[in-house]
């Protein structure tokens, strides 16, 4: 038999295309496949739509933007104003405002920048042997080349031959094991990068004290910190970005996903001030970019989703989401229907007493999309959902642990 054209990602090759749920339509926190069955969109399609699905102020302005200016690269000499206008509103949300904007289309050439700028810097700086960069266990940073090597899920770095040299492995909750790996590498380190809440890894927020404790290392040996907040960012824990949430200022920040809530794809890297500098201080060119990096369209509805994040009180929605999952939790915890949970924010994962893969089979068929990490079961809706709806998706969960 023929196999499909389509190749999916993280998925089995030999898996017939009618096994997959064909999705059609999708509005709200409501999405539909191609039998008419409904679901509740309980992690915001891959960790992303914040304003929800279906929003046409988003289409309006996605479609206005193409009919004026389709595409235009922005490679030296050209520019073009929505990706201006992109950059200026991602940076005055950060905790950059006067930083500079790199931009792309994927959290994967986001984090694979950031590592050349990381690297970059210190050879700006009359350091070129400075080339190690550390990685957190359990974290994800896309599937291009340094994104691969940098990811702390093993699976996911094995199989593809060599990777990227130089990078080391630190354990992702005590940073006396950074401190050690400082002490031995510290004149070679060139940055480290981490998620300050881990995603894809199992949603784990940070222990107390270890961003701050990665940010005072990487002060003391002059290395660089780089926050990569492809889920984290664009008002996910409460904030605009997760460094905001937990107090600590990197020195570049990686985001996607959340940008434009998934409409377009919109990538890039935040470059804060330290950095910056020493570029325009350099007299050599940049010599890295992507054919859409300021694509028009992308920016456009880059400026349309933080404008709707900001008018509708969508970072604050997130923080109340976050609560009513963390009351619901701490509840069925208590009880011994789950075994306990974690997150921050609108990002929440649920700990099972087996792994999770049972489980979300039976959500799905209950009408609900999670994902599962193992024994967790993650959770990140729109932030548009009503707690009506954020209800449903852990009533659902119930019923599934606990199937008739």
């Amino acid at each position: 038999m023929t196999s499909s054209a389509l190749l999916h990602p993280f998925a089995d090759p030999a898996k017939p295309e009618g096994d997959f749920v064909k999705i059609v339509r999708a509005e709200g926190t409501t999405l539909w496949d191609d039998t008419g069955k409904t679901y509740l969109d309980a992690m915001a399609s891959l960790w992303f739509c914040q304003i929800g699905h279906g929003n046409r102020e988003m289409v309006d302005a996605i479609g206005t933007q193409l009919a004026q200016l389709d595409s235009h690269h922005i490679f030296d000499p050209f520019t073009h104003q929505p990706a201006i206008d992109a950059a200026e509103a991602i940076r005055s949300v950060s905790p950059m405002p006067d930083g500079r904007v790199f931009l792309g289309s994927s959290g994967s050439e986001a984090v694979d920048t950031a590592l050349k700028l990381m690297r970059q810097f210190h050879r700006l700086n009359g350091d070129p042997d400075r080339q190690i960069l550390l990685r957190r266990t359990r974290g994800y940073h896309g599937t291009n080349w340094g994104g691969t090597t940098a990811q702390g899920i093993e699976p996911n770095r094995d199989g593809w031959g060599d990777l990227v040299p130089h990078f080391v492995e630190i354990d992702p909750d005590d940073v006396e094991d950074a401190a050690r790996v400082f002490a031995e590498h510290g004149d070679r380190i060139a940055g480290v990068i981490t998620e300050p809440i881990q995603g894809a890894g199992g949603v784990f927020p940070p222990s107390d004290g270890y961003l701050e404790g990665l940010r005072r290392l990487t002060e003391q040996h002059g290395a660089l910190l780089c926050f990569d907040e492809v889920i984290s960012g664009f008002g996910r824990t409460g904030s605009w970005f997760a460094s905001q949430t937990y107090g600590v200022t990197p020195d570049l920040i990686t985001f996607a996903k959340g940008v434009t809530s998934g409409y377009q794809p919109l990538s890039g890297v935040v470059v804060g001030r330290r950095v910056a500098d020493a570029f325009e201080s350099s007299d050599a060119m940049l010599r890295t970019g992507y054919t859409y990096s300021g694509h028009p369209a992308a920016c456009a509805a880059g400026v349309t989703n933080i404008a709707i994040i900001e008018r509708d009180g969508l970072v604050a929605r997130a923080t109340e989401i976050g609560e009513r999952f963390e009351a619901a939790f701490a509840a069925l915890t208590r009880d011994g229907v789950i075994a306990g949970h974690r997150g921050t924010g609108a990002v929440q994962a649920a700990l099972l007493h087996a792994d999770g893969i049972g489980t979300r089979q039976r959500m799905l068929e209950g009408g609900v999309v999670v994902r599962p990490i193992g024994e967790a079961l993650a959770f990140c809706p729109p932030l548009t959902s009503t707690d009506a709806e954020i209800d449903t998706m852990i009533d659902v969960m119930v019923a599934s642990i606990r199937p008739a």
